[in-house]
């Protein structure tokens, strides 16, 4: 892993804060991007972090556009920023739905625009979305959030017959409830029992196996599920 470089979005806690440690381990170069790098205080000479709001689409792209142009060595993006919102869909202002939607789904489509000119040139990239379980199927109050994850995981699929020619490799991680901050702020988390949730470190490991296989093998899409699946509400 020492010649790959990655933009790892969502960087500073939960799964992107893992995956990213994951691949510093592993001798990869990370460039992380986040609204606020403040909760995690990760010193690495490989490390290099950009605060931005990835929910302003009016100018995500220039700022992505910028990176790039700042570490061209970039060959990987590990797309993961994201929160949740569940309810009743009539619950949620337009305004609300909207900044949900260009948060989850949409800043992943643009980043992924921004890269893969580069990636093409290059002829050699690594994608890997950061997908639900609530992509599988949908659930009750999940509209938004099962929406967007939807949406994902189509725009994975047909992404990747997009870009095969180019030897650019793309795969959705679909985990079920990880015990991380996602949760602080819903009414709901997984069980207390320790099969109730996915570790972070699985899905780390999980990420970090799709980018170990040789070129010629792509993992198109992994589900993730806890051993036993147990809600607590709050």
């Amino acid at each position: 892993m020492k010649d790959k470089c990655f933009l790892v979005t969502g960087s500073s806690s939960g799964i992107g804060l893992a995956i990213t440690v994951k691949l510093l381990d592993a001798g990869a170069k990370v460039i992380g991007v986040a609204r606020n790098h403040s909760r995690q205080k990760l010193e690495h000479k490989n490390h290099l972090t950009y605060s931005i709001d990835l929910n302003t689409s009016d100018n995500l792209e220039k700022k992505i556009k910028k990176i790039i142009e700042d570490n061209p060595e970039i060959n990987g993006l590990v797309s993961n920023a994201g929160y949740g919102e569940f309810g009743p869909l009539e619950n949620f202002s337009s305004k609300q739905i909207s900044s949900f939607l260009s948060m989850n789904l949409t800043s992943h489509i643009i980043i992924t625009k921004c890269l893969l000119p580069h990636f093409k040139k290059k002829q050699i990239g690594d994608i890997i979305f950061m997908g639900s379980e609530a992509s599988l199927s949908g659930e009750k109050n999940g509209a938004l959030y099962c929406s967007a994850k939807f949406g994902l995981r189509g725009f994975s699929q047909a992404i990747s017959k997009d870009v095969s020619n180019s030897n650019i490799r793309v795969c959705i991680v679909n985990p079920g409830m990880v015990r991380t901050s996602f949760f602080d702020n819903l009414k709901f988390s997984p069980g207390a029992d320790v099969n109730n949730a996915i570790s972070e470190e699985d899905i780390s490991n999980s990420v970090l196996s799709i980018l170990k296989l040789g070129r010629n093998t792509v993992v198109d899409e992994i589900n993730l599920s806890p051993l036993k699946k147990a809600v607590k509400f709050k």
